[in-house]
């Protein structure tokens, strides 16, 4: 495998980390199956990809973008806690209404970024790919720092608890409801983010670039695990860093398979497999210690 797919796979892995952190917050966290991963994730990039066409500054697009995707975490969350239904089915039905939002806003199924003022831009270095690094190492710091600090307050331990054992933290007066909501509101806002840099990365944005992403994320979280499995039961940074080591992982994986010769039309189905995989060894692994 050459370097340049070597450093585009890194630069994916970073750009999707945002994406894992999010699908960790509500897999792992609240233990919830969010399916609206897949819209917000667009509706990320289909914010992003409107506004810098229209020449707003990146930074506000960013704002922007992130917002859309908590408020679809919102939404998702609101259909869970006052509707009493499943989590897989409220995020369904979130997803399949973000596919028509998401695609009145762009107002096409595509979007390409021409002359527009990006977030790579912003560093003002000339070196497109020093600049991609910049930005995407950046950008993971800082969740990865935000994340750290949130999750250690009060606030961030109830959400833990909440996770953990949802009757006990509402026997000690906790609002479960609200701690589900904000988390699913924080999780598709990380994702939305990563939509917003993987748009500007890629230069357009399409309606299907969501397809199945919440698997990607899943494979993250799985193989980050697989990795530190000792190491992320110590402290919840070592959880957050597996996440983002699992993301890079996961790109250069799949980044070799298409090294290898692989069909890009499949690159789907050998995505499923890879995640099957890692959670078949993760599943046999834990029997035989038990």
């Amino acid at each position: 495998m050459s370097i340049d797919f070597l450093l585009t796979a890194l630069l994916q892995g970073l750009g999707y980390a945002s994406l894992a952190l999010g699908v960790f917050l509500s897999l792992r966290i609240f233990n919830i199956p969010d399916i609206t991963t897949d819209g917000s994730f667009t509706a990320g990039g289909a914010v992003t990809a409107i506004l810098l066409t229209q020449h707003y500054h990146p930074l506000i697009v960013l704002i922007v973008a992130v917002f859309a995707g908590m408020i679809a975490g919102t939404t998702t969350g609101l259909i869970l806690t006052r509707f009493k239904i499943q989590p897989l089915l409220a995020g369904i039905l979130t997803m399949t209404a973000l596919y028509s939002v998401n695609l009145a806003i762009m107002g096409r199924s595509n979007i390409p970024l021409i002359d527009t003022y990006d977030i790579f831009q912003f560093t003002h270095i000339t070196n497109l790919s020093g600049s991609y690094i910049v930005v995407m190492v950046i950008a993971v710091l800082m969740l990865i720092t935000k994340l750290y600090y949130i999750l250690r307050t009060d606030f961030g331990i109830a959400m833990r608890a909440t996770g953990n054992s949802e009757q006990m933290v509402r026997s000690m007066g906790v609002n479960t409801d609200r701690m589900k909501i904000t988390g699913l509101a924080i999780a598709n806002g990380l994702t939305a983010f990563s939509g917003y840099l993987i748009t500007q990365y890629q230069g357009f944005a399409d309606i299907n670039m969501g397809l199945g992403i919440v698997i990607s994320g899943l494979g993250s979280v799985m193989i980050g695990e697989a990795l530190f499995k000792k190491r992320i039961k110590k402290s919840i940074i070592y959880s957050l860093i597996a996440v983002i080591i699992g993301s890079v992982a996961f790109r250069i994986i799949i980044a070799m398979a298409l090294s290898l010769g692989l069909n890009p039309n499949y690159l789907k189905i050998v995505t499923a497999a890879i995640v099957l995989l890692i959670v078949g060894l993760s599943t046999s692994g834990k029997r035989k210690n038990q």
